[in-house]
């Protein structure tokens, strides 16, 4: 693989599918369907190419060595006359131990989603463009390792979520659309002042011995880089890293969510078409979490131990809040959009504890999230098609209708309610288990051990509303799930399954890599003097 731009080529393959979508005709539906099929099937194999060929011993944080397949080079420069001397953004991307899960995960749920997406009803054509710019956004965040770059990724993401919503959605589609565009907006303005902040901070040291301003991540983590008198500088001491600290985690904490950013949602869920939420929950969410430890956690380490009682909190209030809220819901697809609000707030907890264990449960936990929700998410849009209702109460003793789609929400739901040999279980495990290690979290820690108390209730209460008692007999022409729907279930319940029994497959992919940033945050800026806290 060396000097193959594997990265590159997952990352923009969509993009080379959605240009080829746009020069079909609109008439051509099935054309059009495949095309995006063939892309996200292709992407997925490049993913489990990359992930055959990772270094699993490679580690480190702020060290380009330990990214691996990396490509880069010199995108924008502008030589200015001006006390801003030269401005460069290079093109770099690259993958560590962080990272690599994330990829896979994004190719998946892409393809799952595609699969999904073939009722698509209406404007076929836009439908999959749109799909695929989309796919594009969200690669690119994980594999980014320049600011500016990761920005650019960031922010498209949010027009082609913004129209999948507003023009393939439920009634209240154009409600959730500008609600999720507005949300996510603000939170995109708080990254990017903060991008600028650290911009004019920090240097870059080129070939030639000069010195640049830079937005390369790896540079932005190493507080080497960092002039005494620069306005995010740890050297400085004044107040301004603690603000921008708060205001890039705002950033980061409205796409996860996490409360009180949450409310947008749960109406995009609801409103979505069902393979969006698929990856509105599978994937989207994962990237605020993702932004935290990618670039909050290293370029602000002394900030992060300040502060990790509070995430914590936050990380609770998430588990308990989410919980008790989908125990109250009467619509299937609300009641599992909480639910996400809730397992969120498991990885709030690992990230929290600012240990080796607690972090790695909290990466595989949103790997398994992703996962399982997606599987939950296409079950509600199983029994949406063919009932057209989502009213929890309206059903029962459908386990006698449709056997085999039981089977496979049975697997879904103990899957996320964290019953031993499925992969929920084993990342809430270690979540608990590191963050009950840290002395300073672990009152919090026990009171959100509650969440799986909650977690169980609303999930088994669901599960005995429609699938048991007598079959309500408005629904006794209900068929089984078909060929379509057998492929988008089997392989999220293997993966779920596997991943229950043998959890290492994916935690040795993440070890090294998490071992290095806990010890770097552990101990990063520990000599620089503090002030506001």
């Amino acid at each position: 693989m060396n000097g193959f731009p594997i990265l590159s080529l997952i990352t923009f393959l969509p993009v080379v599918g959605m240009i080829i979508i746009l020069f079909l005709k609109k008439e051509q539906a099935n054309l059009i369907k495949y095309t995006t099929l063939v892309v996200t099937a292709v992407q997925l194999v490049f993913s489990i190419i990359l992930l055959m060929n990772f270094d699993y011993s490679a580690a480190g944080v702020f060290e380009q060595g330990s990214f691996q397949f990396i490509d880069k080079f010199r995108w924008i420069e502008i030589k200015d006359i001006s006390w801003l001397g030269t401005v460069k953004v290079d093109y770099f991307l690259g993958v560590d131990g962080l990272s690599v899960p994330m990829v896979l995960l994004t190719s998946l749920i892409c393809l799952i989603a595609t699969i999904s997406s073939w009722n698509i009803p209406h404007s076929i054509k836009g439908y999959f463009a749109l799909f695929l710019l989309l796919d594009c956004g969200m690669m690119g965040v994980f594999v980014a390792l320049d600011f500016f770059l990761f920005y650019i990724f960031w922010e498209l993401m949010l027009l082609p979520m913004y129209f999948l919503i507003g023009i393939w959605g439920g009634p209240r589609k154009e409600y959730a659309a500008i609600k999720f565009f507005l949300y996510t907006l603000l939170g995109s303005i708080f990254i990017l002042l903060v991008m600028i902040g650290l911009y004019f901070s920090a240097h870059e040291t080129l070939a030639d011995g000069s010195k640049v301003f830079t937005f390369n991540l790896l540079a932005l983590m190493d507080s080497a880089n960092y002039t005494s008198d620069g306005i995010l500088s740890p050297f400085n001491p004044g107040n301004l890293r603690f603000i921008a600290y708060i205001g890039l985690f705002i950033g980061f904490a409205i796409k996860i969510p996490m409360f009180p950013f949450h409310t947008w949602l749960p109406d995009a869920h609801v409103e979505a078409p069902t393979p969006i939420s698929v990856i509105l929950a599978g994937v989207l969410l994962k990237l605020g979490t993702y932004g935290i430890l990618r670039i909050s956690f290293p370029i602000f380490p002394e900030i992060t131990r300040e502060l990790a009682w509070y995430i914590a909190l936050f990380g609770m209030i998430n588990i308990i809040y989410g919980a008790l809220v989908a125990l109250a819901q009467k619509d299937f697809k609300k009641l599992i959009a909480y639910s996400s609000v809730s397992h969120m707030g498991y990885v709030l907890l690992g990230m929290a504890s600012l240990s080796a264990t607690g972090v790695n449960g909290a990466i595989l936990q949103m790997f398994n999230h992703g996962t399982i929700t997606a599987m939950l998410f296409l079950i509600v849009g199983v029994l949406y098609d063919r009932s057209h209702t989502r009213g929890l109460n309206d059903f029962g003793g459908l386990a006698n209708q449709m056997p085999v789609y039981t089977g496979f929400v049975t697997v879904a739901f103990f899957a996320a309610l964290g019953l031993p040999s499925l992969s929920g279980f084993i990342s809430e495990a270690l979540v608990f288990v590191g963050a009950f290690g840290s002395e300073e979290i672990r009152t919090l820690t026990i009171i959100s051990t509650l969440g799986i108390l909650l977690g169980a209730a609303y999930m088994l209460w669901t599960l005995q509303r429609i699938f048991f008692g007598k079959l309500n007999e408005k629904w006794n022409q209900l068929t089984d799930i078909d060929t379509r729907e057998y492929i988008m279930f089997i392989p999220l319940t293997i993966i779920i399954i596997f991943l229950g029994v043998y959890p290492s497959a994916m935690l040795d992919i993440m070890n090294s890599s998490v071992n290095a940033l806990v010890e770097f945050v552990s101990t990063g800026l520990s000599n620089v003097q503090l002030s506001g806290f």
